[in-house]
């Protein structure tokens, strides 16, 4: 099986996020995106358009790997939790889908 690396070219944090907040609610089409959290723990909820699964990340030492056209949501954020995310392409708006029933229509047409 071939093994295929992706340059980092943006990295970016989350952090001071309010109790009970939300982070995410979108795909993207192309991005892939290697989320960690570096400090305290939080939960990433992603969702295929099938099926929903929940991962809580509370160690700097293992990190989701989130492929394209995957739902994201990030959430239970702990006091002073901090999110740091490696991602496969620059910010690019058009990359997103910020709609869900937009996603699940892209999703199930191929």
């Amino acid at each position: 099986m071939a093994t295929r690396y992706l340059d980092i070219q943006r990295v970016y944090y989350l952090y001071d996020v309010p109790g009970g907040a939300e982070r995410g609610g979108h795909a993207h089409k192309g991005l892939y995106q290697l989320i960690i959290a570096m400090s305290g723990s939080f939960d990433v909820v992603l969702d295929d358009g099938k099926d929903k699964k929940r991962v809580h990340l509370s160690r700097s030492y293992n990190g989701l790997y989130v492929c394209p056209m995957i739902w994201r949501e990030l959430d239970n954020f702990s006091s002073g939790s901090v999110c740091m995310v490696l991602a496969s392409n620059k910010y690019d708006e058009e990359d997103y889908y910020r709609d869900y029933a937009e996603f699940m229509r892209a999703r199930w047409q191929a």
